[in-house]
């Protein structure tokens, strides 16, 4: 009786293992059968990502570290898959592709299957990519190196066929680039008409000099022309110079404690004729209040901006040449282009509870228009060259300015409004 017990115990449990292992098995093979992208298992070594993470987590960690946003489309232009940084870039909206030049080229991709490659010129949406340049607008801030948001976006857009009805679309933005191209352009072309103009117009008036030898009045009046634009001349080849020792001043920097109030006397100091020869007043004040722009125990001599003085005063540490150039820049600039009777204000005050100082020069001239703000920091970017002549300007002084207060440590800005006048802002960190 016992073994009768015994063998169906036994052949339950045969029965059991048997049907466990028959449904283990039935189940791997409909997991097979439905599995949407694979019909076998897949091992390590068949699978590009591994299997740990999912391939899926796998993939779009690999198109979110590739240089290039990415879309995948079909052959009708209905998104399958879009990148974070796809998203915002006016190609797709509502789940399709929208760009007409974007679809032109994706029939052409569906119609043959070879690959296309164009940079596509598309209006900035303001609600993705910051408010455009609006000329008129009120007033306009800008870091030097900094740029105002632009009404165009440059993309380089490549489609290639991955698969049955499926595209991929790489696209790279461009516009930083094309900005920076657009500024080299700028810069051989000015640099080379800067040396040119001057240069030819010496050949010219010694011409002419050579044509009008009998008479003395005329030989003066072109001697004087002559010598004008040699100054030009010379006065370029120094800012060029200048430019140059500030581009490779890092490293080599006589950086000390320096009295931002002796620094900036002593950049008013050699502005000082200038400004009297065009009646403009020169103002200095420290914490909104006004200080004399000749320290009172330098007696009219030039002080020196390592001098500690009992009257208030903030220090930083820099090369005293390096920041005393930038600061004499653009109160040379603000001079330049200011009406005759006016104020230029040059404002020291600290900031973020001290750890910064800042140091305006705040002028009542012409303005810089919106679409200018944020180049006139390039090398011989000059807003209305015109003028520039007619002031002596080389366009070489607001680029020297940034490259100086680069190598201190600092920043300079820029807020300006036409016809109201522009603030440029010099911040540097303090010292005890």
């Amino acid at each position: 009786m016992v073994w009768q017990i015994m063998a169906g115990i036994f052949f339950a449990v045969v029965t059991m293992a048997i049907g466990y292992y028959n449904g283990l098995e039935r189940g791997e093979r409909l997991g097979r059968e439905t599995r949407p992208h694979a019909e076998t298992e897949l091992s390590e070594d068949e699978v590009l990502f591994g299997t740990e993470p999912t391939v899926r987590a796998a993939e779009e960690s690999f198109v979110r570290a590739m240089p290039e946003a990415v879309v995948l489309v079909d052959g009708e232009g209905t998104v399958v898959y879009v990148g974070d940084r796809a998203a915002d870039l006016g190609l797709v909206a509502s789940g399709r592709l929208v760009d007409e030049d974007a679809s032109g080229i994706l029939a052409r991709v569906v119609a043959d299957g070879k690959s296309r490659e164009r940079e596509l010129e598309l209006p900035i949406d303001p609600d993705h990519a910051g408010t455009p340049v609006i000329p008129g607008n009120s007033g306009h801030g800008v870091q030097a190196g900094e740029r105002m948001p632009s009404n165009t976006r440059y993309l380089k857009v490549r489609i290639s066929a991955i698969g049955d009805d499926r595209y991929a679309m790489f696209i790279g933005d461009m516009s930083e680039q094309r900005r920076f191209e657009a500024m080299r352009r700028d810069f051989m072309t000015n640099v080379s008409h800067e040396l040119k103009t001057p240069a030819g117009a010496i050949s010219l008036l010694a011409e002419t000099i050579g044509d009008a030898a009998d008479d003395p009045d005329a030989v003066r009046y072109f001697a004087g022309r002559v010598s004008k634009e040699s100054t030009r001349l010379t006065e370029l080849v120094h800012r060029l110079i200048d430019l140059q020792k500030a581009q490779d001043a890092t490293g080599v920097l006589d950086a000390k404690r320096l009295s931002v109030l002796a620094v900036a006397r002593n950049a008013i100091a050699e502005n000082q004729v200038q400004a009297d020869g065009r009646h403009i007043e020169l103002d200095l004040s420290f914490e909104g209040k006004p200080v004399p722009t000749v320290a009172p125990e330098a007696d009219g001599a030039e002080e020196s901006a390592g001098t500690d003085t009992d009257s208030p005063d903030v220090h930083v540490s820099c090369d005293e040449e390096a920041i005393t150039t930038a600061v004499k820049n653009l109160i040379e600039n603000a001079i330049h282009y200011s009406p005759e009777h006016t104020t230029v204000r040059i404002a020291v005050a600290t900031k973020d509870d001290g750890s910064k100082v800042a140091i305006r020069v705040i002028d009542q001239g012409i303005g810089i228009p919106p679409e200018s703000i944020d180049r006139i920091f390039e090398r011989f970017y000059r807003v209305d060259p015109a003028r520039s002549r007619q002031t002596g300007g080389t366009g070489l002084g607001l680029a020297i300015t940034k490259h100086c207060v680069a190598d201190c440590g600092g920043t300079v800005s820029v807020w300006s409004h036409e016809g109201e006048g522009s603030t440029f802002t010099i911040e540097l960190p303090t010292v005890k």
